[in-house]
């Protein structure tokens, strides 16, 4: 029998709970998850969203989103990993043929495995070239997330002498795969996001996804990667920040003390005025934010779920702007709720081993992915112009 949204969700809440045991010594560590990538392959989230007739959960994007969430909530890395491997897992469907999707879903659902990607726009393509019936990739990108830990990685590049951008799916243990290991950033240390050389990785042109007799056969429904990729940072970042403020709650209850020289002095600091009108407001925003957050996975799940030939440029730009809105608030309020909570903490909460600190480094670090102010301006130009984004590798 299928489980049921719900029992995903605790599902979830079961491996995050062993995650944030040891969460911040992990961080400290800084070591490649295998065990963390193994503990979600052992709970079957990695299948979340395969098919279930070859064992997959059969789970739509509204529940991806949620246990992304849940996972982020106790170590950001992790919560990263899981949801840019379900957009990787769903890349075959976002451009390939009936028949690449249902080789691809059978293969990594089957096998339960585990995805990353070589696609940072940002950097120059792979280039890749003909050779007789197979494509050959050569390469650099600085980001690879998954790396390592993958089982199976994403590569695009652009078909030599053409403007043709090519998606293939390949295994990631191969001579011409080389991670280089130089992930050594402030936060989301765990997520294996080094760069990646490609060294004469072959496919075969039958592989090339979306392409049938080597032509592409582009749809609307192509562009949903940028939007779907966005709610799935919009996610881990909302997991993050929430994991942030849960953590400061407990804290304050069991250590925090009162000021004893406000005039106003109380026995606890849960009485403090000042610290409950302060995650009074915190509290508020988040689940301002929340609220804001499911109602942009709600709508995307939708389109996501419904038949490829059948979405609009209107569709898929309305959910972009209510992505791009659900973005900006939870980076803000997660910053903030990243930073505030020391002010409610106290003093002895800024110590290492409690790891206070990796909640805003996380969340700091990835927000930087793109600029904030152009997901403003994106629904600046839609409140006051009605214009949708024009779809591009960050839109």
């Amino acid at each position: 029998m299928t489980a049921s949204r719900e029992e995903w969700l605790a599902r979830a809440k079961e491996v995050a709970a062993k995650l944030a045991v040891d969460a911040a010594e992990r961080d400290r560590a800084n070591k490649t998850p295998y065990q963390e990538v193994q503990l979600l392959k052992d709970a079957g989230l990695v299948t979340l969203l395969g098919p279930a007739e070859h064992g997959g959960g059969g789970q739509d994007w509204a529940t991806a989103y949620r246990v992304t969430r849940e996972i982020a909530r106790a170590d950001g890395s992790i919560g990263q990993l899981l949801g840019y491997h379900y957009l990787w897992a769903w890349a075959a469907r976002l451009v390939a043929t009936d028949a690449q999707i249902a080789e691809v879903e059978e293969l990594y659902t089957k096998n339960n495995f585990f995805f990353g990607g070589a696609v940072n726009p940002r950097d120059s393509d792979l280039t890749i070239t003909e050779d007789g019936d197979e494509l050959v990739y050569n390469g650099h990108k600085s980001f690879s997330t998954g790396s390592k830990v993958s089982d199976l990685t994403v590569l695009e590049g652009v078909l030599a002498g053409s403007e043709e951008h090519i998606f293939a799916i390949v295994p990631s243990d191969q001579d011409g795969i080389v991670f280089h290991d130089d992930w050594d950033n402030i936060g989301q240390r765990l997520t294996e996001s080094g760069s990646v050389t490609i060294s004469d990785v072959r496919v075969p042109w039958a592989a090339a996804a979306g392409y049938v007799d080597r032509k592409f056969q582009p749809l609307t429904y192509n562009t949903l990667n940028v939007p779907t990729i966005q709610l799935v940072f919009t996610n881990f970042y909302l997991g993050i920040a929430q994991g942030a403020l849960e953590t400061a709650l407990a804290y304050t209850k069991d250590h925090t003390r009162a000021w004893p020289y406000g005039g106003d002095n109380k026995v606890s600091a849960t009485e403090e005025w000042y610290i409950l009108d302060a995650y009074g407001d915190l509290q508020a925003k988040l689940w301002a934010a929340e609220a804001l957050v499911d109602k942009a996975g709600a709508a995307i799940s939708r389109v996501l779920h419904a038949p490829r030939e059948e979405l609009t440029p209107e569709a898929r730009g309305e959910v972009a702007v209510l992505v791009a809105a659900a973005k900006q608030r939870i980076v803000d309020t997660g910053l903030e709720i990243g930073t505030r909570i020391f002010e409610l903490t106290g003093a002895r909460a800024s110590a290492s081993k409690h790891g206070l600190d990796r909640f805003w480094r996380n969340l700091r670090t990835h927000s930087l992915h793109d600029p904030i102010a152009y997901k403003r301006r994106e629904v600046g130009s839609y409140a006051l112009l009605g214009e949708l984004p024009t779809p591009t590798w960050y839109t």
